[in-house]
């Protein structure tokens, strides 16, 4: 879909690959393939590639000169924003979450490398002191943009509303009874919802809730709600949108957001030693093991054909290295 009043940009390489997973199918009895947005290529790829064409694309139509964004120490989100403003050599802020490690891993390896301004928030994960620092820069005579955490505004949501027709095309023969994914800030929830109705798409749609404080004050469900509506407002369609019709699963949150538990440990070591495929501790590790477990208890039944839409983020894999159960036993001495 090419929505000509929008300014977006290249980032990412698309079509990603839409692949059978074989020898997972086998062992759990389901069809499963996934959607590899793993492999949008932007600094190690991932999903937020799609969102950051249209966002930077409203950036750079503006004037400005300086992006702002905020996430967890290990946020996906916030290494594939460094590396777009890199490439548009633009400045780029990142506000994260907690204190400054003592060993620099992982994604904020990478955010080091890509050369951007970190700033570190303590207990604010999601934004709270971007205001001040946009003030900031304002001062200084900077033109700053701020991408919303997890890039999850109707601008986000429409690439994914692009990314569901990007399937339809790819996936002709193919009917998926559910696509499953990892729902955390809403952007690729709304969109893909969205994008589902507008080509009629017939598969059940599951977000995988990831954490327990996703949208702060306003329960997650209805942010998704509204984020859906105005982002059809956006895009002059009438498609309506309840509560009834989202189907986001809280059955998987564990212990909480970014701790690495049994099911996300055996999901990571599964789909690696059966597909050669790396899945990350937060997000898609999370999202995999809620879909091995729902098959496994009947709530998805035996021969359904399943998409598992890969959102990315292996880099973070290094930064848990200490909270992953890879075994020691295939490591032997000559």
């Amino acid at each position: 879909m090419d929505y000509q009043q929008f300014s977006k940009i290249s980032l990412g390489f698309f079509p990603t690959p839409l692949v059978k997973l074989s020898r997972l199918s086998q062992a759990l009895g389901c069809e499963i393939w996934m959607k590899r947005d793993d492999m949008t290529g932007l600094a190690f790829g991932g999903n937020k590639t799609r969102k950051l064409e249209y966002i930077l694309g409203d950036a750079l139509a503006k004037g400005c000169d300086t992006i702002i964004t905020a996430g967890a120490a290990q946020s996906n989100h916030c290494r594939q924003t460094a590396a777009a403003a890199a490439q548009l050599n633009l400045d780029c802020h990142l506000i994260l979450g907690g204190e400054q490690p003592e060993i620099t891993q992982g994604n904020l390896l990478l955010d080091n490398l890509l050369g951007c301004h970190i700033h570190w928030a303590g207990e604010n994960r999601k934004g709270e002191d971007i205001p001040a620092l946009y003030q900031s820069l304002q001062a200084k005579g900077k033109k700053p943009y701020i991408v919303p955490y997890g890039g999850s505004n109707e601008l986000g949501a429409l690439a994914f509303v692009d990314a569901v027709k990007e399937l339809a095309e790819q996936s002709r023969g193919l009917v998926f009874s559910r696509l499953i994914f990892a729902s955390s800030s809403g952007g690729t929830h709304a969109g893909l919802w969205l994008g589902k109705q507008l080509f009629n798409l017939g598969f059940e749609l599951v977000g995988i809730n990831i954490d327990k404080d996703e949208s702060g004050q306003v329960p997650f469900a209805d942010h998704i709600l509204e984020l859906g509506k105005q982002t059809a407002k956006l895009i002059g369609s009438k498609e309506s949108f309840s509560h009834e019709a989202l189907l986001l699963n809280p059955d998987y949150q564990g212990e909480g957001y970014g701790i690495v538990g049994t099911q996300e440990n055996e999901a990571i070591a599964m789909t690696a030693q059966l597909e050669g495929i790396l899945l990350d501790p937060v997000y898609t590790g999370r999202a995999m093991a809620g879909l091995i477990d729902m098959i496994r208890t009947g709530a998805i039944p035996q021969g359904e054909r399943v998409l598992f839409w890969h959102t990315g983020g292996a880099p973070s894999l290094f930064a848990y290295a200490d909270k992953l159960d890879i075994g020691q036993g295939k490591n032997q001495r000559l």
